[in-house]
């Protein structure tokens, strides 16, 4: 049988100038997240299967590397970490009386087809802030994911910001059955305003609703796109989340960020436990987005805990694409000096190698091979 030394399909070695740098933008992402004041979180790599079930929004099961323990239970590696994270914070703090704000670094797992360079395995880093329903917490994450981009080094760059319960409270109006709605999700997150208008028309919705649908795929831009929503429909929880969305774009003002926010009603997460805004980042130089993140109020109820909560993640496997697209190098890297000597040298070497360490230089120790 042959012996197989590289790596499966859809994960892959990092190593010299790559793992380096990506060390580096994460530090720099980490010092933004203290800064904000949020506490690091480490949660098991793997979980029970209930934590990621179908009840609790998270990708679809076949999606999930599952194994079992010895005791029969199905395990998952986790996917996504904010399931994880809510679990973790309904077992050990008490979001009901304080606002907990933590944040986390890890690698997540899907068992997807691998295509156009997709990795199964991936880096994330994310906060969670939970227990917190203000829009101040939302701007806050806003601000944040501009800041975590900028230390990057990143300066071009667009966060996309939508609005679950926009859609969702049309959709409730329309009483659409499952399928319809799956459908009808797909086609509008697809930007597919000719499918959306061949739907309505299939379905025989009453003409105010089937213009929302209709426009809703368009309904992106600034802050204008916020107005032309106002006016699609007079349904009281969809002018809410409207409402909402003009409250954090005036808190962002403050923060001096509102230039790097665009709206857009046709972004729907294929996570079904998002319930407010929802945003995602990008930059050119790569297709997929860097950050995703959302609100998602419902979800810690699945652990015991109600709380009403907001996070994003980084793709940083993503981030680390777009630096090297648009050539942004981190820090210049010192170069490693190296100390070769030979066995009467050997005192004197480690004592110059102690020195330099001691003022934070990298040296390696070389022993001389001697000649044959």
């Amino acid at each position: 049988m042959e012996r197989i030394f590289h790596t499966p399909e859809g994960v892959r070695d990092i190593y010299n100038g790559e793992c380096s740098q990506k060390r580096k933008v994460q530090e720099r992402i980490h010092r933004v997240f203290h800064q904000y004041g949020y506490e690091d979180i480490e949660t098991p790599t793997f979980e029970y299967f209930e934590v990621f079930s179908r009840e609790v929004g998270t990708i679809p099961s076949r999606e999930l590397y599952k194994f079992f323990d010895r005791e029969g239970n199905t395990l998952v590696l986790r996917p996504d970490f904010t399931p994880s994270v809510s679990r973790a914070c309904a077992t050990y703090f008490s979001p009901d009386q304080e606002p907990v704000s933590l944040c986390y670094t890890g690698n997540t797992f899907i068992n997807n087809s691998s295509y156009r360079g997709r990795l199964k395995e991936t880096t994330q880093m994310g906060v969670e802030r939970i227990g917190d329903e203000s829009a101040d917490a939302d701007a806050e994450l806003l601000a944040m994911t501009v800041e975590c981009l900028l230390a990057a080094g990143l300066t071009e760059f667009q966060i996309s910001v939508g609005q679950v319960d926009y859609f969702k409270s049309l959709l409730k109006e329309a009483e659409l059955n499952a399928e319809a709605e799956e459908r009808l999700r797909s086609l509008i997150s697809q930007k597919n305003a000719f499918g959306v208008e061949e739907f309505v028309e299939e379905q025989k919705l009453k003409e105010g609703i089937a213009k929302a649908f209709v426009e809703i795929p368009q309904m992106f831009g600034s802050t204008e796109v916020l107005e032309k929503a106002r006016k699609l429909t007079n349904n009281a929880r969809a002018l809410e989340a409207v409402a909402r969305l003009r409250e954090i774009y005036e808190i962002l003002k403050i923060y001096g960020y509102e230039k790097y926010v665009s709206f857009d009603f046709g972004m729907l997460s294929k996570y079904q436990y998002y319930t407010g805004i929802i945003f995602q980042a990008y930059t050119y130089g790569t297709g997929e987005p860097m950050i995703k993140g959302g609100r998602y109020n419902g979800l810690m109820k699945h652990f015991g805990k109600p709380a009403a909560s907001i996070g994003f993640a980084i793709e940083v496997d993503n981030l680390l694409l777009a630096l090297s697209s648009q050539k942004i190098i981190s820090e210049k890297e010192e170069k490693r000096s190296v100390i070769q000597y030979g066995p009467a040298d050997r005192t004197e070497a480690i004592a110059k190698a102690q020195k330099l360490r001691a003022e934070g230089h990298s040296v390696a120790l070389r022993l001389k091979k001697e000649a044959r």
